[in-house]
């Protein structure tokens, strides 16, 4: 039994219909860059799960040809990360390339030798995605998501850094399906069993992290947020009544990183407030 049928057999309201949710994400990931005015995607491949997957829709959608993986380590990155970059890109054919990040984040934190981690990773974060953007003008590329529902949810993501992007297509899958869909699209099984890690620093990983599993998360996020449970009632169910408030509470904390920035209103016609269009208004 692989990693992903174990997982489904405890949670099986979790799975997801693979072939149907292929295609309609790669059908909606062809249309929104295609009315945007581009043929060709960018996104930055750590290395994990969620990278992997999107690259495989978007070679899905439109084709290696068209499609560009970055990496982007810095000196304490995983060897192992960029080695499974490396199998994503061979498996897909896609050109590739390579940016080391340790000379723009070390020349910075000269100046803060104390920073803590958290402030070392988001600007880490932040620095693959100014690099992603100028590479995309650069190649004419839209830039692709990598951030899925769970990591959106919780605010598991640094905010115009990794969590930046066009177009998502993870951002309506939990972390579960995503294991569940990239075992589907073929994402080498070492990928998928690899425990979750931003790679940000040395040994980090997302679960010891956050301090719940993406099984446990996933399992009350499918009953509080797409069945839309009271609190009692998650509690009913068989949650530990302190898991469903620190989850409650983390996503009601990082709902600021779902939003637009906040405009300050004083005209009669605020953009996002009165002056309101539709994504693709005029295309």
């Amino acid at each position: 039994m692989t990693v992903v049928e174990e997982i489904l057999e405890q949670a099986p309201f979790l799975r997801i219909n693979e072939v149907l949710a292929t295609e309609m994400l790669t059908t909606a990931l062809r249309e929104e860059v295609e009315k945007s005015g581009f043929s060709k995607v960018i996104l930055g491949l750590s290395g994990g799960i969620d990278s992997a997957l999107s690259l495989y829709l978007a070679v899905k959608a439109f084709g290696s040809e068209n499609v560009i993986a970055v990496c982007m380590p810095y000196q304490t990155s995983s060897p192992d990360s960029l080695a499974h970059a490396q199998l994503a890109i061979e498996d897909t054919q896609v050109e590739s390339f390579t940016v080391d990040i340790t000379p723009q984040i070390d020349g910075y934190f000269e100046s803060f030798p104390d920073a803590s981690p958290l402030r070392q990773g988001n600007k880490m974060a932040r620095e693959r995605m100014t690099i992603l953007y100028d590479l995309s003008a650069l190649h004419e590329a839209l830039v692709i998501g990598t951030s899925n529902r769970t990591e959106l949810l919780l605010g598991y993501g640094t905010q115009f850094g990794d969590s930046a992007s066009a177009v998502n297509p993870l951002g309506d899958l939990y972390k579960t399906q995503v294991r569940q869909l990239a075992s589907y699209l073929g994402v080498s099984e070492e990928i998928i069993a690899k425990p979750p890690s931003a790679d940000l620093w040395e040994d980090q990983t997302d679960e010891q992290e956050l301090g719940f599993s993406y099984l446990e998360v996933d399992q009350l996020l499918y009953y509080m947020v797409d069945h839309n449970y009271s609190l009692s009632k998650l509690h009913e169910l068989g949650f530990e009544q302190s898991f469903i408030d620190q989850v409650s509470k983390r996503i009601i904390r990082n709902q600021y990183k779902r939003t637009m920035p906040v405009i300050l209103k004083v005209s009669n016609r605020t953009v996002g407030i009165d002056f309101r269009y539709l994504r693709d208004w005029g295309l």
